[in-house]
């Protein structure tokens, strides 16, 4: 990358009120070293602390959905202590809203699994969401998941808006996976 090339990336960020942007492996040390990051930026501005807690939940969120999901890995399928997985997460700003978007390569089987759960919270209440969060807690581990399923009904929660998300073909077997919240 040259210089004007480089002006030309920052011209784009800075347009865009681009506050943090990562693209490539993500792993459990990446996303801590993210997190603080995430957390002084925070520190320095003017922003509600509701906020700046809701900001930072749906980027850890985000973060562990990469890591456990993502289907570009650079470590084996058996390896799940020391998960190393690719993608991006983007968190800027709009009027007086946060915005946050990740990405991520899934498995193309998968798909209709991640619709199945995201598109009945596009319609949910804020109360339905919580009530859902309750069940959740009290239900059992999902079968074949990594996690609690807490994770999108977590960044649904704390978002103002409805989650979007939306999958691209990426070629082979897998899709692009993008989600946003709005904080």
């Amino acid at each position: 990358m040259n210089y004007s090339e480089y002006r030309a990336f920052s011209d784009f960020v800075s347009q865009r009120n681009i506050v943090f942007y990562y693209y490539g492996y993500f792993s459990q040390p990446i996303i801590s070293a993210m997190a603080d990051t995430i957390k002084l930026s925070m520190k320095q501005s003017d922003t509600a602390p509701s906020t700046k807690r809701k900001l930072f939940s749906c980027f850890v969120e985000m973060a562990q959905n990469i890591i456990h999901y993502s289907s570009d890995t650079l470590t084996p399928a058996t390896q799940e202590d020391d998960e190393i997985r690719q993608g991006s997460v983007c968190i800027g700003k709009a009027g007086e809203r946060f915005y946050l978007l990740c990405a991520n390569l899934v498995a193309a089987r998968d798909v209709a699994s991640l619709r199945e759960k995201l598109e009945p919270l596009k319609s949910m209440t804020l109360e339905e969401i919580k009530r859902a969060y309750q069940n959740t807690l009290r239900a059992d581990l999902p079968e074949g998941s990594k996690g609690s399923g807490l994770g999108f009904l977590t960044v649904a929660r704390d978002a103002s808006e409805p989650l979007e998300f939306d999958f691209a073909p990426s070629g082979g077997e897998s899709m692009m996976f993008y989600l946003k919240a709005t904080v």
